[in-house]
């Protein structure tokens, strides 16, 4: 069997329309979930509007400020040409979290948990497609493999030899959680212990991260050498803490239909 080939397609554009689906299908299924809870129709257009521009803002200086400090540092028009790629991840859930902050101080005053608890199950679905963009782009390549179903990234790889298809196995994990992450909100009572969806969610979505870092080319020229990339390092709190919210709500959760927490008056 040959190792795959991916078209040297329009690449840019992909990992463009990748985002932007995540965000459109990742909000019609948080629209469903505001909807069964009888959330009022205000937070839904609120919660896209700090969700988009926190989600984006965050990811981009993350990849500029854990990746490349110093020549953003030293050229810091540059962090505006997102055009010209560069988002990272964990930034992005900074980001996030940040937003969640205010969106809940203004606008929906209930928990910051009871919005990241919710927010998690469309953000697996975005993060599978946005890992599809970058296999669509070529980049984030995974590290040469001799195994049958390796993939030749013709784009980017001046070696062109087969390579482990990380952003796909990333995307498959990230879709297997956010099918984990509906069962529990819609089939359990998870929707009702805080923190616990938000928790599952770190656990399962950075765990796959970490380990899959194993199998991927540096991103860039520092983590050469490095135990952990720092894709790793930003993984473990972020895990830890997961595991920290699990642990406390497990014992508690029971399968069955949901009963829809009861939202704040003021809200």
């Amino acid at each position: 069997m040959n190792p795959s080939v991916i078209p040297s397609w329009n690449m840019p554009r992909w990992y463009g329309v990748m985002w932007a689906l995540g965000f459109y299908l990742g909000f019609i299924v948080l629209n469903r979930m505001y909807k069964a809870e009888k959330a009022p129709e205000k937070w839904m257009d609120s919660t896209f509007l700090y969700i988009l521009i926190a989600g984006i803002l965050g990811a981009r200086l993350g990849h500029c400020l854990f990746y490349q400090p110093d020549y953003y540092l030293k050229h810091p028009i540059e962090i505006l040409k997102i055009w010209e790629g560069g988002l990272a991840s964990h930034g992005g859930a900074v980001g996030i979290i940040i937003a969640v902050y205010f969106l809940n101080k203004r606008v929906i005053h209930q928990s910051m948990l009871w919005i990241l608890d919710r927010l998690v199950v469309p953000t697996a679905l975005a993060a599978c497609l946005i890992r599809l963009g970058n296999l669509f782009n070529h980049e984030i390549v995974g590290s040469p493999t001799d195994l049958p179903w390796g993939f030749y990234f013709t784009l980017n790889d001046e070696t062109v030899i087969p390579r482990h298809p990380a952003q796909l196995y990333e995307a498959i994990c990230y879709l297997f959680i956010f099918i984990l992450l509906m069962y529990l909100f819609w089939k359990t009572n998870a929707s009702a212990l805080k923190g616990f969806l938000l928790g599952v969610f770190f656990v399962t979505l950075f765990g796959c991260r970490f380990f899959i870092e194993f199998i991927k080319e540096d991103q860039v020229a520092f983590e050469s050498g490095m135990l952990l990339n720092m894709g790793q390092w930003l993984s473990i709190p972020l895990i830890l803490f997961g595991i920290y919210l699990v642990a406390g709500n497990i014992k508690n959760l029971k399968s069955g239909k949901p009963v829809p927490v009861k939202l704040a008056q003021n809200g």
